[in-house]
C-alpha cells in the first residue's frame, strides 16, 4: 500500500484487531471477521439499499424491486421503480418512507399498509439522499447548491422550501444529518446547518462552522457514532478519509491508505456503510470499479481489509453492498446477486465458500543489520477447535527481497478438536538480513491469532 515496499510489509485480511488488557503476554488478538449465512433470495439481482423503518420491518432495493422483508427471510415485493442500478436511500417519518434513487424520481412506503406510491409534486427533485430530522425529510438537489425539504412531518413538498450552500462556490455533492445538525458537503468545502426554528425555512446556517473538506464520492458519507464520515477531496487534494470532530473534518486515513485509493482507476463511485459488531463500530469504504473493500475500526483506529475470494483464489471487494440492523441481527445485501446474508462472528464461511485470512508481520532487522539465522516460527493461534476431527492447515511463507518476492508456502496444523496443547511451528527457516514473515489460512473453524514468537542468532555471534 506504501509508496515503497520497505514501508508496506504488514497486511490484514478478513482480520480485525482488539486490544487486550495491559497485564496480557500479547497486547492484541486478531479475530476473523464476519462470515455470510443466507437468509434469502430475490428473483432480481443487487441490493442497492436495507433500511429498517420506525415500525420495525425492514426495507429493501434489489435491482428495481422494492421488498418489505420478514424476519424469516420472506420477501414481499411492494413494487418497482425505474433505474435497476446504483446505490439508493430510504427514510421515514413514523408513518412513511421516501425513497430515492439518485434520479429525479422519488418513492413513498406507507408504514402502516406498505403501500408503494412514486411522487409526483413537480416541487419534488429527488436526490441522491434522503435524510430526517425534526419532522422534515432533507434532500439534496442533485447538480446546484441548493437543498430541499419537505412539509412538517409529511411527504409533500412546498417549491419555497429550499435554500443554498453559500460559503464557497462549490456544488453540494450530497448531505448528512447527525446529532440533528445538517452536514452540506459540496466538491471542495462543507457548510453546517441547524434548526433555528425560523418562520419562513427553519433552517441555518451556524455561525463559525466551515469544513475545508468536500467530497468526492458522494455514496461514501455515513453516519456512525454521532459523526459523518466521508471520502474527501479539498483545494489542495483529494482521497483523504475524515470524519467529522464537532464542527470540523479529523483525518483517519493513513499515508499508507491514501497512496492505495489513489492508485485506484476511480474512486467517485466509492460506497459506505457502518455497523456495529461485537462492540467494534466499523465504517466499510467499498471501490466497486478497484474491486476493494477497506474497513476502519473505531475502537483501535486500525483499517483492514475485507475481501472476498472466488472461486479461481483471487481476493474481490466484500460482497456486501449495504447493510441494516435488522431483528437483532446485522443484515447486508449481495451487490451482484439477490442474496440477503446474516453477518454472524461465528460463520467461517462466506455463504459455504472459503474466507481466506492473511497476516502480515512487520520487517525482521538484527539491530546491526548482520544476518541472522532464524530457527524457529511459533504461531500463537487458539487451537483445538478441528473440523470433524480433521487436521485442519496454516501456511507459513516468507520473503527475503522486503516483500517483492516470497518462498513456497510452508504448512502446518491447527491440530484436531480438543488438541488444545497443540503448538504451531515452523523450524530451520535460513538466514536473512532483512525478512517479513506471512501468515495464512481458510479453516472453517474458530480460531484466534495473538502474534508470533521467533528464535533466531545472529550470524555473527
Amino acid at each position: 500500500m506504501a509508496k515503497s515496499l520497505i514501508a508496506s510489509a504488514q497486511r490484514c485480511v478478513n482480520l480485525y484487531m482488539e486490544l487486550n488488557p495491559k497485564d496480557s503476554t500479547f497486547p492484541t488478538t486478531h479475530y476473523p471477521t464476519p462470515g455470510l449465512v443466507r437468509m434469502a433470495q430475490s428473483a432480481r439481482s443487487g441490493w442497492r439499499c436495507l433500511y429498517t423503518a420506525s415500525n420495525g420491518t425492514l426495507y429493501g432495493v434489489c435491482g428495481a424491486g422494492v421488498y418489505a422483508i420478514a424476519e424469516d427471510g420472506t420477501l414481499t415485493e411492494l413494487g418497482a421503480i425505474a433505474s435497476s442500478s446504483g446505490p439508493c436511500s430510504m427514510v421515514d417519518n413514523g408513518t412513511s418512507i421516501v425513497l430515492v434513487d439518485n434520479t429525479s424520481a422519488g418513492y413513498t412506503i406507507r408504514l402502516d399498509d406498505n403501500q408503494f406510491v412514486p411522487i409526483t409534486q413537480d416541487s419534488f427533485y429527488g436526490g441522491n439522499t434522503v435524510q430526517y430530522s425534526d419532522g422534515f425529510f432533507v434532500l439534496p438537489r442533485t447538480g446546484t447548491t441548493q437543498f430541499y425539504i419537505s412539509l412538517a412531518f409529511q411527504t409533500e413538498f412546498d417549491a419555497t422550501d429550499f435554500a443554498s450552500k453559500v460559503g464557497f462556490s462549490d456544488k453540494l455533492v450530497t448531505l448528512a444529518i447527525t446529532k440533528r445538525y445538517l452536514f452540506l458537503l459540496g466538491t471542495l468545502t462543507t457548510e453546517v446547518w441547524y434548526n433555528a426554528g425560523g418562520d419562513l425555512f427553519p433552517y441555518a446556517r451556524m455561525p463559525g462552522a466551515f469544513i475545508q473538506h468536500g467530497c468526492i464520492a458522494p455514496f461514501s458519507v455515513a453516519q456512525m457514532d454521532g459523526s459523518v464520515y466521508w471520502l474527501s477531496q479539498s483545494p489542495q487534494g483529494k482521497c483523504i478519509v475524515v470524519r467529522t470532530e464537532d464542527y470540523a473534518a479529523a483525518r483517519i486515513s493513513t499515508h499508507a491508505i491514501e497512496n492505495e485509493i489513489q492508485s485506484y482507476p476511480r474512486v467517485d463511485d466509492a460506497q459506505a456503510f457502518t455497523m456495529q459488531i461485537d462492540g467494534h463500530f466499523w465504517y466499510v469504504l467499498t471501490f466497486p470499479t478497484a474491486n476493494k473493500t477497506w474497513v476502519f475500526d473505531l475502537s483501535t483506529s486500525q483499517w483492514h481489509e475485507w475481501l472476498w475470494l472466488d472461486q479461481e483464489g483471487a481476493f474481490n471487494r466484500h460482497r456486501a453492498a449495504c447493510f441494516a440492523f435488522a431483528y437483532g441481527q446485522p443484515i447486508v445485501g449481495d451487490w451482484e446477486n439477490g442474496n440477503l446474508y446474516r453477518l454472524d462472528p461465528l460463520a467461517m464461511t462466506d455463504d459455504g465458500g472459503p474466507v481466506a485470512r492473511i497476516r502480515s508481520f512487520p520487517h525482521m532487522v538484527d539491530d546491526d543489520s548482520s544476518r541472522v539465522m532464524y530457527r524457529e516460527f511459533i504461531a500463537a493461534f487458539q487451537v483445538g477447535t478441528g473440523a470433524g476431527n480433521q487436521e485442519v492447515p496454516v501456511f507459513l511463507r516468507y520473503s527475503d527481497t522486503a516483500g517483492r518476492t516470497w518462498g513456497n508456502p510452508i504448512r502446518a496444523s491447527f491440530g484436531a478438536e480438543g488438541d488444545y496443547l497443540k503448538s504451531i511451528q515452523f523450524q530451520r527457516l535460513g538466514m536473512a538480513r532483512d525478512r517479513v514473515f506471512e501468515l495464512s489460512w481458510s479453516a472453517p473453524v474458530h480460531t484466534a491469532l495473538n502474534g508470533a514468537f521467533v528464535q533466531y542468532k545472529s550470524a555473527n555471534q
